[in-house]
């Protein structure tokens, strides 16, 4: 029996040694070194996080079966994974891919959740590259019993169209290299669910038209995003409560719905707080439209809860087929979003999730 939503989210996976950040970091680097070197930047701010579970390799299936219980059992439906792919541009090919290959797809319980990829393409690729990009995901993925499907078809998210599209050498480049995935997808027996993150529809000068316009000329099958940072960032000096944030950011959802032609799926970011990717040494300011901005303060479970009361409530009234929605996110310990207990809060960000949409609903 399907449930009447699904809860869709965000993983980032740099919680394990890859040999690329290895090569240029040194023998064992991961972002947990980055995590323990943040600090506090106001009065109560929570840095260093410190994660409940302690800093765990994620590629490690062990991992992944204590990761895939606690999401599965409190109503999390769907892992979609940041996936890089020659993230330094130097042809190097898949990166930070084995906390799926050799975490995820390797423990007991997966067959308790679906996964999806977001293909957080940073950098442009080029023709031969995307090729290869897609031949991997068709061989590597798609086979698998437990990829996340809407309709049968297999979904897969872009972050950056404009990369994309630069990377292509322009529209109609892009558009023919996203017929020729479905294409191929098709010889092997799938059909493709192509969803875009509205930030990658932005750059008008890019896309070369308005977003609606691009989602449709590619053969757009929905839209959604991947953190409200992407829409709304409150105008504060330093810090901003979660209500601000929440205030700001779910108008959106009615923006977004109606700007598109295909379905928007809403998100619901869980924090947002850059700075512990800042330089501990240094002061941090927040930056009006950057990266580094507004630290969001007070996104207590509590306050998490009320944003997923409020898009069930949103998903209930949408004329959407299917209710779908994601979340940022999993593990963005160093961007102040994730769903991992923590040493203050535990569980009680997965408790909000299980009490509003409940592992069975």
């Amino acid at each position: 029996m399907s449930k009447e939503y699904e809860v869709a989210v965000y993983y980032f996976p740099q919680w394990h040694p890859d040999p690329q950040n290895e090569e240029k970091r040194g023998k064992g680097w991961s972002e947990w070194q980055v995590l323990e070197k943040a600090v506090p930047r106001f009065p109560g701010h929570q840095q260093p996080k410190v994660p409940l579970w302690g800093y765990l390799d994620e590629s490690d299936p062990k991992t992944s079966e204590k990761q895939i219980d606690a999401a599965a059992d409190h109503g999390v439906d769907v892992f979609i994974y940041d996936w890089y792919w020659d993230f330094g541009g130097d042809g190097t090919g898949p990166f930070l891919q084995n906390a799926l290959e050799k975490g995820f797809l390797k423990a007991p319980n997966r067959n308790k959740l679906k996964f999806a990829l977001m293909w957080a393409n940073h950098h442009p690729v080029d023709r031969p590259t995307w090729e290869k990009i897609t031949d991997y995901i068709i061989e590597k993925y798609f086979c698998q019993p437990n990829y996340w499907t809407i309709d049968g078809a297999y979904y897969f998210s872009i972050y950056e169209l404009q990369t994309f599209i630069k990377g292509l050498g322009g529209v109609q480049q892009a558009i023919d290299a996203f017929q020729s995935f479905r294409d191929k997808a098709a010889i092997n027996g799938y059909t493709l669910h192509i969803n875009l993150v509205e930030w990658g529809l932005q750059d008008a000068a890019q896309i070369g038209s308005e977003p609606n316009e691009a989602a449709k000329a590619f053969g757009i099958d929905s839209v959604t995003s991947y953190v409200w940072i992407h829409n709304f960032t409150p105008k504060a000096p330093l810090y901003a409560p979660y209500s601000q944030w929440r205030e700001g950011a779910l108008p959106y959802w009615d923006t977004l719905t109606e700007r598109f032609d295909v379905p928007y799926y809403p998100n619901v970011s869980m924090g947002w707080d850059s700075s512990g990717r800042f330089d501990p040494e240094k002061e941090y300011i927040a930056q009006e439209n950057s990266y580094f901005c507004t630290i969001m303060s007070e996104n207590t479970p509590a306050e998490f809860e009320i944003s997923l009361e409020k898009v069930k409530e949103f998903l209930d009234k949408s004329s959407l087929k299917h209710k779908i929605f994601t979340i940022y996110a999993w593990n963005e310990w160093t961007e102040g979003g994730y769903l991992e207990p923590d040493s203050i809060n535990k569980l009680g960000y997965l408790e909000a999730i299980r009490k509003v949409f409940g592992a069975d609903k």
